[in-house]
C-alpha cells in the first residue's frame, strides 16, 4: 500500500487511549476523517465497531491499535514507525448486516451491525420465535433465551460464546446461533448463505418479550425481526502482514 500521510486519530474515552492520541497526534498531526487517507482507531474492539459505524460511505480505510481490553479487530500498540506499518498493511473487507426491527406498538426501526444482530428475552421467561430463511418457514419454534445471526467478522464474538461456529473471512456464509435453546433439545442454528434473508417472529410477545440488538443499537419489545447482508455497503480494515482477521479466526480455532 502506498505511503499515507493524512492520517486522522480516534480515540476511545479510556486513559491509554488518550495518552496515545495525544502522542501520535503530536508527531503526525491530526486530520479531521474527512479529509484523511486513513483513520487509525485507537481503543478496543468496541470502539473500532463504532469507528467504522461512524466512517460508514467515506471509503476511507481503518487501522486499529489495541488500547483497550479486546483486541481481535485491531493490531498491537506502538507509537513508532506508524507510516511505515500503513503503508505495509494488508486489507480485508467486510459487509454488514441489515436488521429491520417492527415492534408491538408498530414503530419501525433499521441499524446496520457489523458482528451480529441478536435477539434476547426480555423479561423472565424464555422466548419463542419462529424462523423463516427467504420467505420458507424453517423452524415452527425456537424456545430459547435468544437466538442471533452473525457475520464471519462477528462469529468469533458473542456467536463463539453462543457455541456458534467460527466462519472463515472470506466465506460466504452466515451463522444462525440459537441462545441457551430449550425446545428444540440441543440445537445450535445453522449454516447459512450469505445471500438468505432472516426473519424471526415473536410468538407470545405480550407474555414473553424480546428485545433486538444490531451491535449494541437495541429495540425493544419486538413483534419482528429482518435480517439480510448489506452487500453494498463495505468497511475497509487494515492489518500487520501476518495477523490479518484469516489468521486471526484460525488461530481462534487452534488455541
Amino acid at each position: 500500500m502506498a505511503a499515507m500521510d493524512r492520517i486522522a486519530f480516534l480515540a476511545s474515552d479510556t486513559g491509554a487511549a488518550r495518552k496515545a492520541l495525544a502522542e501520535l497526534t503530536r508527531r503526525h498531526g491530526n486530520r479531521p476523517p474527512e479529509e484523511a487517507e486513513v483513520i487509525v482507531a485507537l481503543g478496543g474492539d468496541g470502539f473500532m465497531l463504532q469507528t467504522l459505524h461512524r466512517t460508514m460511505g467515506m471509503a476511507v480505510p481503518v487501522y486499529g491499535m489495541n488500547c483497550g481490553t479486546m483486541g481481535f479487530l485491531m493490531n498491537g500498540y506502538s507509537a513508532e514507525r506508524l507510516p511505515e506499518r500503513l503503508a505495509a498493511a494488508e486489507e480485508e473487507t467486510i459487509n454488514p448486516l441489515e436488521m429491520i426491527a417492527r415492534c408491538a406498538d408498530g414503530a419501525r426501526h433499521v441499524a446496520l451491525a457489523i458482528n451480529e444482530v441478536s435477539l434476547l428475552r426480555a423479561g423472565p421467561q424464555a422466548a419463542k420465535l419462529r424462523i423463516t430463511v427467504n420467505g420458507k418457514v424453517r423452524l415452527e419454534e425456537l424456545v430459547c433465551d435468544g437466538a442471533l445471526v452473525a457475520t464471519p467478522a462477528g462469529s468469533t464474538a458473542y456467536n463463539y460464546s453462543a457455541h456458534g461456529p467460527i466462519l472463515p473471512i472470506d466465506s460466504d456464509v452466515l451463522a444462525l446461533t440459537a441462545i441457551a435453546p430449550f425446545r428444540p433439545r440441543r440445537w445450535r442454528g445453522a449454516l447459512l448463505p450469505k445471500s438468505a434473508r432472516v426473519r424471526f417472529d415473536v410468538l407470545e410477545a405480550g407474555k414473553r418479550p424480546v428485545m433486538a440488538d444490531a451491535d449494541s443499537r437495541s429495540v425493544q419489545n419486538v413483534a419482528w425481526v429482518e435480517i439480510s447482508s448489506k452487500d453494498d455497503i463495505v468497511h475497509r480494515i487494515l492489518f500487520d502482514p501476518g495477523h490479518g482477521l484469516e489468521e486471526r479466526l484460525m488461530r481462534e480455532q487452534f488455541t
